[in-house]
């Protein structure tokens, strides 16, 4: 199977959502963010797809974008152009490993990061010093089976917020 690599913004207490958004703007994350994941498989859940496409209009650009959903009669819609991106459709966890990829990059939610964080080969995390109110969280995890690599806090220059770039490396599985 695919490593499976975790991708996620965490505010203080794990917060990465309130009413199905990113509780801050933060470009440099975004800019980050499409960095890693351009020409990359996106794992999501129903939520987190449907809320890409209300805000964009579309899927993800030049991804290959897969959603993870119980509802087997859900099928994704849009309007507009959808540049380089592909949609498939899962009603199982383990439909994971018949994707053909290097790595499968987990974007969200928090049910989706929840499932799949047993699997986990690594984690991509900007921790971003803000406490805000959010009703979506990053689940908890043992820092013990993980190796850590942090960069420097930054300021963003747009947003005020610092944040700094997480690397997060299983070293223990389970």
């Amino acid at each position: 199977m695919a490593a499976l690599i975790l991708l996620a913004a965490i505010g203080h207490r794990r917060v990465i959502g309130r009413d199905n958004q990113l509780p801050w703007h933060l470009p440099e994350d975004l800019k980050h963010f499409k960095a890693l994941t351009t020409g990359q498989v996106v794992v999501m859940g129903r939520k987190t797809f449907e809320s890409i496409c209300d805000r964009l209009g579309r899927p993800l650009p030049h991804r290959h974008s897969v959603v993870l959903t119980r509802d087997h009669q859900w099928r994704p819609t849009w309007s507009g152009e959808a540049q380089g991106s592909e949609v498939s459709v899962i009603h199982r966890l383990e439909a994971l490993a018949s994707i053909n990829a290097p790595s499968l990059y987990v974007i969200g939610g928090a049910e989706i990061y929840g499932l799949t964080l047993p699997q986990a080969a690594a984690m991509e995390i900007t921790e971003v010093d803000l406490d805000v109110a959010g009703d979506a969280f990053f689940p908890e995890f043992d820092p013990d089976q993980w190796q850590m690599t942090a960069g420097p806090w930054q300021r963003s220059e747009s947003a005020g917020h610092r944040y700094r770039f997480v690397r997060y490396s299983k070293t223990i599985q389970t």
